[in-house]
């Protein structure tokens, strides 16, 4: 069982940056990778961003690349979200998850915890 708490959300203006920060429950935080969405009112729930177990490989949504940087800190069982260059679609509660990667005919990632998320505002 991991339990997982969001913090590091707020009001910012648009171009602003915010850090979101997850931090784990459980002394087997390496052996998950760990993954970012957002919900935006009215809309679905939406990838931004995965990191596997070591934080050697990442991925990114297309809306985010170039803006959005995940991390990990195994030894502190914290995934981060480095969120700049804030536009206001952005705005949305954001979620961090826990879970396993496997592979059917690619990789692929199943996640089995999920926080319980974290509010982030970006006024234009």
């Amino acid at each position: 069982q991991v339990q997982l708490v969001e913090s590091g959300g707020g009001l910012v203006q648009a171009g602003g940056s915010l850090r979101l920060s997850c931090a784990a429950s459980g002394r087997t935080f390496s052996s998950y990778a760990m993954g970012w969405f957002r919900q935006a009112p009215g809309k679905e729930r939406e990838f931004v961003a995965r990191i596997n177990g070591s934080g050697g490989s990442t991925n990114y949504a297309d809306s985010v690349k170039g803006r959005f940087t995940i991390s990990r800190d195994n030894a502190k069982n914290t995934v981060y979200l480095q969120m700049n260059s804030l536009k206001p679609e952005d705005t949305a509660v954001y979620y961090c998850a826990a879970g396993t990667i496997y592979y059917s005919g690619s990789y692929r990632y199943k996640y089995d915890y999920w926080g319980q998320g974290t509010q982030v505002t970006v006024s234009s």
